[in-house]
Parts: structure tokens; C-alpha cells; sequence
């Protein structure tokens, strides 16, 4: 719009506001206050009167402070001469409180909360007027925020269609006004000349003849603009569609318990109000919640499944919960999804074809990929409104994952909306003009904390229905209403995104409670070693895989998914959400770690032993579960005092090793998904020991010159003032490779320097990292002390301790024999406050992307951002590790991590986000005792070419150690070589997701893997009598293409397994 159809838009305002004045009254200026509890009788005559902020609110002060606010109504005889009588009376509000009650004459009328924030009490059906009402509020502020009631509006509705009030007539030519506003902007002149024309002396002289007027004027206006091109109803006019929605959080600023509580409460007052208003629709996902009200609440269970059959009520979602997307592997995610539409499928009628996430912080790139897999055609979120910096270009779009599997993706309205005639227009406006496509989607229902579609919403939404010049409304479901968005001529022409998903908001997620993080990633592991090892066991046993134990994983899987959900891995839940969160982790590792012993048991029980190298000696066998060949140092522990050890292989070659009083430390080359026996031979101390032993472990502190250590591959040098890796040269090249941190101060200069940021003043304390926080760096760390743990020819092992915002970190620098990784073992106990932690680490090369490892994939991001959008990603999402390699493609330097997820990058450096400290919903997070693991790998060439992917695994992959008693050779159960491979895929760039138990098939597997270079694969199984015999889905649907080797790039194939 130009100027003067802006003034226009004005004028129109300020006419139809005054309209709309006649029957309705704002009185939030009114109420009297007091601050305090009180009794519901109590005298409000000696409150003080409340005062008004400067944006026209009632506000008070945080942290769960209560006040009382008290009118003494007394129904008018008019309202600038427009008669109330026989009109109903409803009180609009709009609070901001944790806690909100309503009393009418005494009596609790209505409850809310922080969610269900804006209802519409209804204080007279017919108005009498003088007659007198006392209403009081109680309200209770956040704890985090000042409390605030926002709107106090008195309402006067008519029953009659035929003479509605004024306000209606209003908000009618209000909805006129924004259409042609939008579409045909050039009538604007026409409408205000019409509205001008409206006569308010015929208020006093026959109200019923004003109201007649009005709709004259309303039916002149649409006479003179109504169009083919721009209709106002009708025809090829705007429409929306309806669908109720009660977003529901599985825990936040509540525990789980009261989730359950809530969400029987939300379903039954769905299933009521379907009684009522036939029309009406309602959408919900998470089968977890369906799963709970099957057990426990039978009944609306069976209410909710006869609604289905009829077509009212959608299960939406197609996930387990409507889980956190950036953090999660993306076996989870397959997990999610298969557990999910196996619910659905079994107790709900049929799969889910709508990802339904609207709260999720943000998504990966492969997510698309999974979902077609799954039996998925389309996904829908709101939460990229919430961008903080830009907002994201497109409302419709096909999402394209790197393998070029695409789902149709819907920007919705947002979630939590009343029946709200003016934002209803202005999204359905935008809709038409951002698509072109006149028909929106609308979801309307209290959330957040359930609720649904209220009996007001649905009466609004039928007196609407009515209007002659508001759009269209009929109810829906998801899957109709983007079904018909599909099969439109121009879909395949809409915009294609392929990228992830990033929101520019909620960036600290992939920081805040660090403790989640790791568990996460950790029982991410032990899942897929149970199944693999238990199914493996099964296979080499010749023994149907017991049900119990599928049950068992299943179990522990799903217990894993419910704390992946989107406000509790991301740590924005309160305190008890994480004591009930640390059970479900414990229970998992306990269940996993019993499943992996007792599986390597069965399957060392049928390992046939050589011949001991000494009498005594302990076989233990060493079991990878990764899809390669891999050289690790064994640490194995020693408790027998006295004595000293010495490893041999199976030929009863004496292997090299390091000694300590409490472990024994040796070089093993493992085969792929397999293992290897050792023999350990004791002998006394002071007895022959052999050439191969190392040197004595010097615990004393040495001179700074000794403080470098070095292998075949690198050579280390750490920083005797400041604990800092001061340099590390590449040993493999004929020149430096890599000298990090040349700085110009020795304060500021080497790698892995701490970094302390002041972190704070952020309302969403938990979810948001100060976007300013580079600019409050605080002082350096300080170093307390150095020293040699253990420097030895297998691992050398340096510790410092350093100060930095007040805690104390110490980390071991660790350099194995066989590798160039340097790895940092980090504990700290955290206890600062509104504090962000990095490690820094400047590097000699010059990067134009970073490329970090995400769910089934890695993604390039530029080091110089350009854009908008680029320059919103200051802190980004990586798995297990990110890369800058020098533009020219001959050297690189990964950074890998054991449980961390984000950092940001520059051409010249890497920073990874160790620790946050918010107080926000738990002032707890975060404080308390850590442990971590993050490694720098220098290497030649791309990431792909060094195998970094590789290497992140195998820092997250411990190897499992078998030990057991001798038996005799000739046992003619153990028929398995002493060092054996029983799953190699080949192919350097797959990687084994999973492999387990068909759930389809007996005596049947599936095998699952991904491409991680983002190049052509071929895959030959091999290891045991294994065959690939057809190719199957997420879901194990049997695929209509033949089982072929090649795989593509990105791609995620899953296969049928006979053996």
C-alpha cells in the first residue's frame, strides 16, 4: 500500500473502533488491587486502585507473588445510547499468571494458567440492567517474570441474527477493510467514503434501525468492491479451514505426572464438545500419550477410537512424542518414527501421514528422508515464527533431503489461538498472498499445557460461519486439507528447500544440561550394541531371538524416546522433570549394559581357545561394534597387588604395554563388528620382566622442556604458563602441517584455550545464549598446576588444572602410539551462574566452510556469512565432530567429541560450547559434576579422506572386554575362531545404524546403514552366513526395487537379512 491507502486504513480504523464502542467497553482501569492472599469475601472498598504501566497494563512482581483484583459491576441500561438489554455479557481477559481463578458473586467461574490465558467469562446470558455483579481475579505471577493482566473487556453479544450488535458489525467491516487492504487495495477510497456515511443519531432514536443501517452501508460497500478477481465470500474467495489442536508438552514447567492428568482432561473435553458440535475436528499426536490412556483411561480411549472411525478425531504426529530434532541420532529418529506408526497402526486405524511438530526447536536436513521411510508424506511446524533475526521465506514448500527425497512442508499458523475473527483473516490474507492459494489452514485450541477448542470458540466459530463477508469456514483434518495442497496442478511448482531447518532462537539447547546430553549419547550406544550383540548371539547360537528380550529393548528404547522430547533433552524443563529423566537414563543403562554382557557371554562361550602362551594365563576377548577394522589402546584393570602383566596374542606373541599399579594398557587391531582374544599373564613383581614393558610411570611434576610429547604421526607441545596446546607439528610431512594459536600475547595464545563469557539477561534463559555474549568476555583461565600422569610407548598422559569463573578444570592430554588424535579428558564441577564455556582453537589454515556432523549425514556451512539467514547461525549444531579443511583440500583439522553439540567457526578456527549456566525453569541446571571428552584430529587431505567419521565413532563406541575362566579346548560348542569379523559392509563410507530382529519375519534381520561422505557406496555383506535378500522400509514394508549394492549419496537403506 502506498501512503495515502495507508491513511485510509487509519481513517477506517478509528470509524469502525468507534462503532465497535456502542457494545463493548474496556475496563481494565477499574479494577482494584490488593497485593497478597486474601479471601475471596474480602472488603475491596480500602484496595488501591491499580495503576496502569507504560504499555497500558496491570503488572506486578515476579516469583510467584499473589494479588487479588476486584470490580462491582453494575449492568448499564446502554453504552453511548446502543440498549444492553437482553444482550448476554461477557468479560474478555488476557493475563499473564501462572496461576489465574475467577470468582462471579463469590463463585469460581473459570481457572487458567500461563496457557489458557485469554478466556471470555460469561457474566449475564440477558442483561438486566442495574443489576449488579462482583467479580474478582486471583492471580499468581511466574516465577521467572512479572506477572501482568493485559486486556478487561466487557462484551455484549446478541442472539439474534438478524439485529446483531455493534461491535459484530464492526469487526465485520473490519474484515472488509483487510481484504481489500490485501487484494484490491486501489477500493480502499470507496469503502471509507462509504463508511464515512455511517449516522450514530440513529443510536438514540431506534437502535434496530441503526443496525439496519450498518448492514445497508456493509452491503453498499460490497456491491461497489465485490469482484470475480477479489470476492469477499464465496466463489473463488478466501476460505479457512478448521481444525481443533491442544498442543500438550510431555513435561516443561510441569512434571510428567501431571502431563498424564492433563492430557485425560484435554481428551475427555474434546470427546464432550464432539457431542455438541458435530462439525468439529480435533488433531492430536503422540502415541505415548494414546499408549496411557488405553491402560489407564480405557474409556476415553474407546471415545477416542470411535471418533477416529468416524472422522473427527486425527492422529497426527507419526513420532513416539514430538521429539527435540537437532540432538537426537538418527537411529532415534528412525526409532521414533517406527514405534510411533507401529502404535498407530495397531490400536489407531492406519499409519500417520503428517509429521506433526509445531514446538520442536528446529530440524535436520536428513529428517525429510526418514519421514518418506516411515510412510510419511508431509510435515508441518510453527515454530519458525519465532525466528529471531529473519523470517523464514516460504509458508509452503517441498523439504528435499540430501538424497533428494522430498515431503510437502507447511509453515502453519500458529498453535494455542482462540476463535479470533481478525487474526483469522490476517493469517488467511497472508496465505493467499505468500501461495496464492485462497484456502487456509487455521488450528485453533488452548496449548501448550492441553486444553483444546473451548464451547465459546465453537460458538464463535458458528455465529462466523454466518457472516455474508468473512471467509468461508468448514472444519478439517491435516492429511484432507494437504492432501488436496498436493494434488493441486502447481505443487510440483512450489519452492524447494534443501538445507536443515534452522531456528534462529533457542540456540543454547544444544548446551543447557550438559548431563542429558551425554546420557543421551551414551544410551544411544549401549541400544545399538544390545541389539546388535543380543541379535548376533541369536544368529551364532542357532536360537530363536526370546521375545522377552525384545520386549526388554523395546522398552528401554522407548524410554529413551520420551526424554529425547522437545523440552527435556533440550534442558528447558524444571528441576523434578530431570530427577524422573535420570531414572529412565539409569534404567536404560542398566537394562542395555546387562543385555551387552550377557550377549558377549554367549558368544565368547563358543570361542575356541588356543593353547594358553603360560600356564594361568586369562583368555579376555576384546568386541567391536563398528562396521571397521580399528586400532585402539585396551585399558584393562589390574587387581592384584604384588603381581605385574604381560599380554600375548593367540599365536603367543608378547605384545608391547604399559603398566600402572591399577591397569595395564596394550595395542589391539579389532575386525569389523567382531573381536579378538588375548591372553594376560600375571607374574610376580621383581620376576622376569621383558624387554617390551615400559618405563616406570612418573607421577612428579618435570621441568617445562619435558612437557611435549610426540608419536610417529605428531608432535605436541603444551604451553607450561597457561595449559594451552602451544603447537602441534604433523610428523607425516615434510613441513608443518599445523602450528595452532600464533598470537601475539602469551596470555591470549594456543589452542584449547577456555573461553568464559558472561551469558545472561535472556528471558527464554534456558533456550537462548546472549547474542552479545562475545562482547563480555571474562578473564582467562588460570593455570594451578601441570604434570605427567603417564609417559609411556603406548599412551602418554599430561593433566592441568586450571581456574577459570571460579571452578576448577582439569584435563589430561592424552596421545595414543597408534594415532594423531589428541584427546582431552575434562571434569569440572560447574557451579557459576549466566556463564558460557568454550574451548577455542585457532588453526594455520584458511577455511571457506565448516562441515559438522548431523543425524545420518554432515552439513557445509560458510565460514564468511553472506546472508542474512548465514549470518543468524552464530552458534551451530554438530554430533560427534565438525572440520575446517584449508580450501585448497590438503589439510584439515576435525575437532571430535564424546556428549557435545554446539560451537561456532570462522575461516581460521574452531570453538566448541562446553557449559552454560541458566536459572531458568531449573536454577539448578547444569551445576554439579562433569565429565567429557573432546579430541583435535590434524589431518591431510578432506574429512572424508581421513575417515573423521570414523573417528568421532570410535570416541563414542567403547569396546567391550570379555573375560572369562579357561575351559578346555576341545568343547564342542566353541566353534568360533579366536579373532573373527561377523558383519563387514566393506565399503569405507557406511556406516551400520543398526542391526537387529525383523519385526515382521522370523528368524529374519534387518540390517540398517547410512552413506556418510556423500558418495556413491557399495555394500557386500560378509562376516557370518549373512545374506541381504530384499530391501525394506522404516516401517519393514517389503520395497518394489530389487536388492541392489549401490548406494547412493546421504542415502539411508534398510535391508532384510537371512541367516
Amino acid at each position: 500500500m502506498n501512503d495515502s491507502e495507508r491513511s485510509f486504513v487509519s481513517s477506517m480504523s478509528i470509524a469502525i473502533d468507534r462503532l465497535r464502542c456502542l457494545s463493548q467497553a474496556d475496563i481494565l482501569t477499574d479494577w482494584r488491587m490488593y497485593l497478597g492472599c486474601e479471601a475471596v469475601d474480602a472488603d475491596p472498598s480500602q484496595w488501591d486502585l491499580a495503576k496502569l504501566n507504560q504499555k497500558g497494563q496491570i503488572d506486578w512482581e515476579r516469583g510467584k507473588q499473589e494479588i487479588w483484583l476486584a470490580q462491582k459491576l453494575v449492568m448499564p441500561i446502554d453504552l453511548h445510547g446502543y440498549p444492553t438489554i437482553d444482550l448476554s455479557c461477557r468479560l474478555a481477559l488476557t493475563w499473564w499468571a501462572e496461576v489465574a481463578q475467577v470468582f462471579v458473586n463469590g463463585k469460581l467461574v473459570q481457572e487458567g494458567d500461563l496457557f489458557d490465558h485469554s478466556p471470555r467469562v460469561l457474566l449475564m446470558s440477558a442483561v438486566v440492567p442495574r443489576t449488579p455483579i462482583d467479580v474478582r481475579l486471583r492471580l499468581i505471577s511466574p516465577g521467572h517474570d512479572i506477572g501482568a493482566l493485559m486486556r478487561s473487556r466487557l462484551i455484549y453479544e446478541s442472539s439474534d441474527p438478524t439485529n446483531p450488535e455493534p461491535s459484530w458489525l464492526a469487526d465485520e467491516l473490519a474484515g472488509i477493510v483487510k481484504q481489500v487492504a490485501s487484494f484490491n487495495p486501489s477500493q480502499l477510497s470507496a469503502v471509507a467514503a462509504i463508511i464515512d456515511l455511517i449516522d450514530y443519531e440513529l443510536v438514540t432514536v431506534d437502535s434496530q434501525r441503526f443496525i439496519q443501517h450498518i448492514i445497508e452501508l456493509k452491503q453498499q460497500i460490497k456491491s461497489t468492491i465485490d469482484s470475480p478477481l477479489a470476492p469477499l465470500s464465496g466463489g473463488s474467495g478466501l476460505k479457512i479451514q478448521l481444525l481443533g489442536h491442544a498442543h500438550l508438552d510431555m513435561a516443561w514447567l510441569w512434571e510428567v505426572a501431571e502431563t498424564w492428568k492433563v492430557a485425560e482432561q484435554t481428551f475427555r473435553s474434546s470427546l464432550k464438545l464432539q457431542q455438541v458440535f458435530a462439525a468439529l475436528t480435533f488433531c492430536h499426536s503422540t502415541p505415548a500419550l494414546y499408549e496411557w490412556m488405553e491402560i489407564h483411561q480405557p474409556d476415553v480411549f474407546t471415545g477416542i477410537c470411535q471418533q477416529i472411525q468416524a472422522g473427527k478425531w486425527e492422529v497426527v504426529g507419526g513420532m513416539w512424542i514430538e521429539p527435540d530434532l537437532n540432538l537426537i541420532s538418527g537411529e532415534s529418529i528412525a526409532r521414533q518414527i517406527i514405534y510411533g506408526q507401529a502404535y498407530n497402526q495397531s490400536r489407531l486405524g492406519g499409519l500417520t501421514r503428517v509429521a506433526w511438530l509445531p514446538d520442536t526447536f528446529g530440524f535436520c536436513g536428513q529428517l525429510p528422508q526418514l519421514l518418506k521411510q516411515g510412510g510419511i508424506d508431509y510435515f508441518v511446524t510453527q515454530k519458525f515464527l519465532w525466528n529471531d533475526t529473519n523470517q523464514f521465506p516460504h509458508q509452503l514448500f517441498w523439504w528435499e533431503a540430501p538424497d533428494g527425497s522430498r515431503v510437502l512442508s507447511l509453515m502453519s499458523s500458529p498453535i494455542g489461538e482462540g476463535i479470533d475473527p481478525m487474526k483469522m483473516l490476517d493469517y488467511a490474507c497472508q496465505w493467499q498472498t505468500n501461495t496464492g492459494i485462497n484456502e487456509s489452514l487455521y488450528l485453533f485450541g488452548v496449548g501448550d499445557h492441553g486444553g483444546g477448542p473451548t464451547r465459546d470458540m465453537l460458538e464463535l466459530a458458528d455465529r462466523w460461519s454466518h457472516s455474508d463477508v468473512f471467509p468461508d469456514l468448514e472444519f478439517t483434518t491435516a492429511v484432507k486439507y494437504l492432501d488436496r495442497l498436493a494434488s493441486r496442478a502447481d505443487s510440483q511448482l512450489l519452492p524447494v528447500w534443501k538445507d536443515e531447518l534452522y531456528l534462529e532462537f533457542h540456540r543454547g539447547c544444544f548446551t543447557t544440561h550438559a548431563d542429558q546430553k551425554r546420557s543421551n549419547r551414551q544410551c544411544e550406544d549401549l541400544l545399538y550394541q544390545a541389539e546388535l550383540w543380543s541379535s548376533l548371539a541369536s544368529i551364532i547360537s542357532q536360537q530363536p531371538y526370546p521375545a522377552q528380550l525384545k520386549l526388554q529393548i523395546e522398552t528401554a528404547w522407548k524410554q529413551t524416546l520420551f526424554n529425547q522430547f522437545h523440552d527435556i533433552i533440550p534442558g528447558t524443563a524444571i528441576e523434578p522433570v530431570y530427577v524422573t529423566a535420570n531414572q529412565g537414563w539409569k534404567n536404560v543403562e542398566r537394562v542395555t549394559t546387562t543385555i551387552i554382557s550377557d550377549a558377549l557371554s554367549q558368544i565368547g562361550d563358543r570361542i575356541l581357545l588356543p593353547t594358553p602362551p603360560t600356564p594361568g594365563a586369562i583368555p579376555i576377548v576384546i568386541f567391536n561394534a563398528l562396521n571397521w577394522q580399528r586400532t585402539e589402546v585396551i585399558k584393562y584393570p589390574l587387581n592384584s597387588p604384588g603381581w605385574a602383566c604381560q599380554v600375548f596374542d593367540t599365536d603367543g606373541n608378547l605384545l608391547p604395554s604399559q603398566s600402572s599399579a591399577e591397569h595395564i594398557l596394550f595395542l589391539s587391531t579389532l575386525p569389523s563388528v567382531g573381536y579378538r582374544l588375548f591372553w594376560l599373564a600375571l607374574i610376580p613383581e621383581g620376576g622376569e620382566v621383558t624387554p617390551s614393558k615400559s618405563k616406570s610411570v612418573s607421577t612428579e611434576i618435570l621441568g617445562s622442556s619435558d612437557f611435549i610429547f610426540k608419536n610417529q604421526f605428531v608432535e605436541v607441545k603444551i604451553n607450561p604458563e597457561t595449559g594451552d596446546i602451544a603447537s602441534i607439528y604433523d610428523s607425516r610431512s615434510e613441513r608443518l602441517r599445523q602450528r595452532l594459536n600464533h598470537r601475539q600475547s602469551l596470555a591470549s595464545t594456543g589452542a584449547n584455550q577456555l573461553q568464559a563469557f558472561q551469558d545472561g539477561g535472556q528471558y527464554w534463559d534456558a533456550w537462548n545464549i546472549d547474542p552479545k555474549y562475545a562482547q563480555k568476555q571474562l578473564s582467562p583461565s588460570q593455570l594451578k598446576s601441570i604434570q605427567w600422569i603417564e609417559n609411556g610407548a603406548i599412551r602418554q598422559r599430561l593433566r592441568i588444572v586450571r581456574e577459570l569463573a571460579g571452578c576448577e578444570f582439569t584435563q589430561d592430554y592424552i596421545l595414543d602410539a597408534h594415532s594423531s588424535i589428541v584427546r582431552i579428558e575434562t571434569s569440572v564441577d560447574w557451579q557459576a551462574e549466566h556463564i558460557l564455556i568454550k574451548a577455542n582453537f585457532p588453526l594455520n589454515l584458511t577455511a571457506d566452510i565448516s562441515t559438522a556432523e548431523t543425524a545420518c549425514g554432515a552439513i557445509d556451512r560458510p565460514t564468511i556469512p553472506a546472508t542474512a539467514a548465514e549470518k543468524a547461525k552464530w552458534e551451530l549444531l554438530l554430533h560427534r565432530w565438525v572440520d575446517l579443511t584449508d580450501s585448497s583440500g590438503e589439510y584439515g583439522v576435525s575437532l571430535l567429541n564424546d556428549c557435545k553439540y554446539g560451537f561456532d567457526a570462522g575461516t581460521d578456527y574452531l570453538r566448541l560450547t562446553l557449559l552454560r549456566s541458566s536459572k531458568w525453569p531449573d536454577p539448578t541446571a547444569d551445576r554439579g559434576y562433569h565429565e567429557f571428552t573432546y579430541a583435535i584430529y590434524p589431518h591431510s587431505g578432506t574429512w572424508q579422506a581421513a575417515q573423521t567419521v570414523r573417528k568421532g565413532l570410535e570416541l563414542n563406541s567403547p569396546l567391550q572386554v570379555l573375560q572369562f575362566a579357561p575351559t578346555t579346548r576341545t568343547d564342542a560348542n566353541r566353534d568360533l575362531a579366536p579373532m573373527s569379523s561377523l558383519i563387514d559392509l566393506q565399503a569405507e563410507n557406511l556406516v551400520l545404524m543398526a542391526f537387529k530382529p525383523s519385526d515382521t519375519l522370523a528368524r529374519s534381520w534387518v540390517l540398517r546403514c547410512y552413506e556418510c561422505h556423500g558418495m556413491e557406496a557399495k555394500i557386500e555383506l560378509t562376516g557370518l552366513d549373512l545374506q541381504i535378500d530384499r530391501v525394506v522400509n522404516l516401517l519393514e514394508d517389503l520395497q518394489s526395487e530389487a536388492v541392489d549394492s549401490v548406494i547412493n549419496p546421504w542415502q539411508i537403506r534398510s535391508f532384510g537379512v537371512w541367516g
